[in-house]
């Protein structure tokens, strides 16, 4: 079961404390893509400039990312330029230049149609709306968005809300999107918008996940060496609908499976700038990890005062 994804294809120039990437391959839809890819199908949707490199165009197709969907217009490529400093939780912006970027209206291919799994990258929820409203109903759909739609278009971005099943946000995000400090308030908040699954990432913190009846949390993977969080997002988000699209399961069992892969592979991510890491990954170092977050969060039941163990209520 594959994954419809439509988002940004861009280049990136980063610097954090740790070193600095020059016009390297970025955009939401590069990492969820490339991310999602090492457990099902995916298919593109994005525009790029006269300028973006056929190496790049060779990587995707490497990863076996159908790119009927991606369009190369007159122009320049998306371009983002940022700093981070020691806080790599959150990123400087320098320059952004949408170039081509700026009139992408996206056109879904009649193969794409039918997707049984939808990813709404970070853009424009007017245009996530019309994507939405061009393809079939999908099975699973999911989106992200960023504080630029929430303070310039919140109207339509709780439209969009209203209509998928999995919101993924970053805690700033919704604690401007729902106006609450607490966490908690502010995903009731947005679960009462209609959306059934709400994640909120909290960067080096880890993951929470709310639905109506319960609430997970995943902590992040303790790492020795991070050098460039750009992208952390959206490769979670594509290990997250990756694995669920792999699975075909959408239970409360699965989703916090999927968190975990998630959390997985952002935490290859960000050890090397732009998608260096994942470029050398294999799904050998995926599952070992994955063990390795499990053997993490694992903890024995409480004593009862006797030397034994509590039975579960």
């Amino acid at each position: 079961m594959g994954i419809l994804v439509v988002g940004s294809v861009a280049f990136d120039s980063v610097e954090t404390p740790f070193g600095k990437g020059d016009h390297v391959l970025g955009g939401s839809a590069t990492y969820f893509s490339t991310s999602a890819s090492f457990f099902t199908d995916v298919s593109l949707v994005a525009v790029v400039g006269e300028d973006f490199p056929e190496e790049h165009v060779a990587f995707l197709r490497s990863r076996n990312v159908d790119l009927r969907g991606l369009s190369r217009e007159q122009g320049k490529t998306f371009h983002w330029k940022g700093t981070y400093g020691y806080d790599l939780n959150e990123a400087q912006t320098l320059e952004t230049h949408l170039n081509v970027f700026e009139s992408f209206r996206p056109r879904i291919p009649d193969a794409y149609r039918d997707a049984e799994y939808l990813f709404l990258a970070n853009i424009d929820p007017e245009l996530q709306m019309e994507v939405l409203n061009q393809v079939e109903r999908p099975r699973v759909v999911a989106c992200d968005t960023m504080n630029f739609w929430i303070s310039s278009k919140p109207e339509a971005l709780r439209r969009v809300v209203a209509k998928v099943d999995i919101f993924i946000i970053n805690e700033g995000e919704a604690r401007q999107f729902t106006g609450q400090a607490n966490l908690v308030k502010a995903a009731r908040q947005i679960l009462d918008m209609g959306v059934k699954t709400l994640i909120i990432k909290r960067g080096e913190y880890g993951v929470l996940m709310f639905s109506d009846n319960s609430v997970f949390a995943a902590p992040a993977y303790p790492l020795e060496g991070v050098f460039d969080p750009t992208g952390a997002g959206d490769t979670f988000a594509g290990g997250f609908m990756g694995y669920l699209a792999n699975t075909g399961d959408t239970s409360e069992a699965d989703l916090r499976q999927a968190i975990i892969f998630g959390s997985v592979m952002a935490s290859f991510n960000v050890e090397d700038f732009s998608l260096n890491r994942l470029k050398g990954l294999g799904y050998r170092e995926i599952e070992e990890r994955y063990r390795s977050f499990k053997s993490l969060t694992h903890f024995e039941g409480i004593a009862d005062g006797r030397g034994g163990a509590l039975a579960p209520a």
